[in-house]
């Protein structure tokens, strides 16, 4: 029996970025119910963003903090400058680089989160380097902050914003065994969308960083799993959960 048979996980990621983590869960034997708590959607005001893709060879450095900054900034950029290095936050945003043709990505080694990125060497001298951030709306200051205190210009290229779907939560108890969520925004969009759910604070709900961890058990769930970055990290940890049983988990 593959270890996740007869387990329905609601995979709360927009649909775009949730493939990966869909056909994991059906690849060990579980049901993947595919609930987006967020919609990508264009910015309403490009005129910045479109300033900064027409000096984008100016700057040393391009770091994109999410696939979905990827995939909106390369809607609208026609030739990637030659020189121009990339890092990206996690996996996901490298592969989407990657599916663009662009293969030398700077990868934090361990985390995988701003704080990682920071952690690399090449981001370590960057005293008079220009820096364009790739991000959404009112992301995490962070990564933008550290930079300048180590001498960056630093830009924000925000090209996309994250809306709450107009979707009302029709999912029964009895369907769903677990919950997965991959960012704070997540954690509260579910909360506002299935408000009518009480139900789903006693779900085991599982999130890939400890601050995401903190948004749940702030709102209310009383069974938060930690688990390493990623969908392999959601994966494991679910596995891991009920291979054991609920009943090892306290």
């Amino acid at each position: 029996m593959l270890p996740l048979s007869g387990i329905a996980v609601l995979v709360t990621r927009p649909l775009l970025q949730a493939g990966r983590l869909i056909s994991g869960i059906e690849r060990l034997g579980g049901h993947a119910v595919a609930y987006p708590v967020i919609e990508i959607a264009d910015i309403l005001d490009d005129a910045k963003l479109k300033s900064i893709m027409g000096r984008l060879s100016e700057y040393d450095l391009a770091i994109f903090v999410s696939a979905n900054a990827v995939e909106k900034a390369m809607e609208k950029i026609r030739i990637w400058p030659d020189g121009l290095k990339c890092a990206a936050v996690g996996r996901a945003t490298l592969a989407a680089l990657q599916s663009r043709g662009i293969d030398d990505v700077i990868l934090p080694e361990h985390r995988f989160d701003s704080e990682g990125l920071l952690e690399s060497p090449e981001l370590e001298a960057v005293e008079g380097k220009k820096i364009v951030i790739f991000r959404g709306e009112g992301g995490r200051e962070r990564l933008a902050e550290e930079l300048k205190k180590r001498g960056a210009k630093v830009d924000y290229a925000e090209c996309y914003r994250r809306i709450v779907p107009d979707a009302r939560f029709q999912h029964e108890e009895a369907e769903i065994q677990a919950l997965t969520a991959t960012s704070g925004e997540s954690v509260r969009n579910l909360c506002e969308m299935a408000k009518d759910c009480g139900w789903i604070f006693g779900k085991p709900i599982f999130v890939t960083h400890e601050r995401i961890g903190e948004v749940a058990r702030n709102a209310g769930f009383s069974r938060v799993m930690v688990t390493e970055m990623g969908d392999e990290g959601l994966l494991e940890g679910l596995v891991k959960w009920f291979e054991v049983g609920e009943g090892g988990h306290g």
